[in-house]
């Protein structure tokens, strides 16, 4: 098989991969509590990270103490933050619709960035955003946007909107530090970091009894999120971009909201209304005219 041909298939495997998470998450979400599930991921994924660079730089991974901070900073939003938001979330709401939501973050990304490093915003990026913004608020209000005026959001979808601005300040904040830090280190540490500030409320919040009752499912979810949705889905991902570059790579991005719709429709039997393929393709469409440059 050609190394192309491999490339685009570690492509669709992170894809399905990131697109399972959604799929793990609902299941944890609903036997164990949220802060439990995040710290077992993270875990896990700390672990899985650290062989993994060993593996391939022949030595542990290592922190320069002027990058502990920023590195913090990516650990409280994009492991503490997210996580947290992300399992409580899909205690009540679907995984396709969550998915569908969280799918909007390059868009914000993009006026982050804008405001923050003074990127050029331009009108195609304007009108994405606008697009992916009537994407989402047409996937919350069930079709409706203008309900979202009279009837407000949902703590479910107001927890996966959290996750959009913590997933987002994750970004920007990494963006500095990866100029100097490799991505795997940056993962590896943020991880790490992750799991220690995720640790105190876990412990707080009965994680050992949860631990002592988990189920072979449920245990097989966490390993999946850990190794295949963290893990392997990032490395393959980033040897796809260094292969290719990161247009082409990117547009798969696209595709892990459809992805999860589909497996949650498979594995969970959960329902697809019009409502939800109608506002998931104003997001997805939104989101590849805000990046397609």
């Amino acid at each position: 098989m050609s190394s192309s041909r491999i490339v685009y298939l570690k492509l669709i495997g992170s894809v399905v991969f990131w697109g399972g998470t959604w799929i793990a998450g609902k299941i944890l979400a609903g036997d164990m509590s949220p802060y439990s599930a995040a710290f077992l991921r993270f875990l896990f994924a700390t672990f899985f990270m650290f062989l993994l660079i060993c593996r391939s730089t022949g030595k542990p991974p290592k922190c320069q103490k002027e990058d502990i901070l920023p590195l913090m900073l990516m650990a409280v939003t994009g492991v503490f933050l997210y996580n947290i938001m992300f399992f409580t979330g899909l205690q009540t709401i679907s995984a396709g619709r969550a998915s569908l939501i969280i799918a909007a973050v390059p868009t914000v990304i993009a006026i982050g960035s804008a405001v923050i490093f003074k990127e050029k915003f331009t009108l195609s990026k304007a009108a994405g955003f606008l697009l992916a913004l009537v994407g989402v608020t047409t996937v919350i209000g069930n079709g409706n946007p203008i309900t979202l005026l009279t009837q407000g959001v949902s703590f479910g979808d107001l927890c996966i909107l959290g996750c959009v601005l913590s997933w987002t300040a994750y970004s920007l904040a990494g963006k500095p530090v990866m100029k100097k830090v490799s991505p795997f280190n940056a993962v590896f540490w943020s991880c790490l970091f992750g799991t220690v500030m995720l640790a105190v409320p876990a412990f707080s919040n009965n994680l050992i009894a949860e631990v002592q009752k988990i189920t072979l499912l449920d245990f097989g979810c966490v390993i999946f999120l850990a190794f295949l949705g963290t893990t392997l889905g990032f490395s393959w991902y980033c040897d796809a971009i260094g292969k290719i570059g990161p247009s082409k790579a990117g547009i798969f991005i696209n595709l892990v909201p459809i992805t999860a719709i589909l497996l949650g429709v498979i594995l969970l039997g959960e329902s697809v209304g019009l409502p939800l393929i109608i506002g998931g393709i104003l997001t997805i469409g939104g989101v590849w005219l805000t990046n397609r440059s």
